[in-house]
């Protein structure tokens, strides 16, 4: 089951979520992230957090979503919107048949200066309950229905 996270930049929120769900997924998922407007880097932020924890960070880039909507990208069983709504960010519309979901989480890397290793630890530990949730369940065998409502439900675990 491939999995397209999107937001904005694809610097922080969507790549700890792509991490998260091909970590804890163990194969069952394989996830990518993209944005409308990436920012041309990942956060540094995001990749220390990462690699603390234990993840491969290798191979993270800020990409845009263009690379996933041509006809040799994966096909994509869902789409997950990470976005929040606190900088009146404009999140991104993905066309077409996926399943869509949005899980807002407000963007670490628009905190101050002053402590971003907090804002970045609370949106992992928000996006890291959901993606358990998310995989608790047989999503591989889900429709298009029972996927729609449960990924809507993983969206409200805080």
């Amino acid at each position: 089951m491939n999995i397209l996270v999107l937001c904005t930049g694809n610097s922080a929120r969507s790549i700890l979520l792509e991490s998260l769900l091909n970590h804890l997924g163990d194969g069952r998922v394989t996830a990518y992230s993209a944005g409308s407007q990436p920012a041309g880097k990942v956060n540094p932020h995001s990749i220390a957090l990462l690699s603390a924890k234990g993840h491969d960070t290798s191979g993270f880039r800020s990409k845009s979503w263009d690379e996933f909507a041509g006809p040799d990208a994966p096909q994509m069983a869902a789409v997950i919107t990470v976005c929040g709504s606190a900088a009146e960010e404009t999140c991104p519309i993905w066309p077409g048949a996926p399943v869509r979901a949005h899980w807002g989480v407000e963007d670490p890397a628009a905190v101050s200066e002053a402590d971003p290793p907090a804002a970045f630890a609370e949106a992992y530990a928000i996006l890291e309950r959901r993606a358990q949730s998310f995989l608790a369940a047989p999503v591989e065998t889900m429709d298009d229905a029972a996927l729609t409502a449960h990924l809507n439900s993983c969206a409200a675990v805080q």
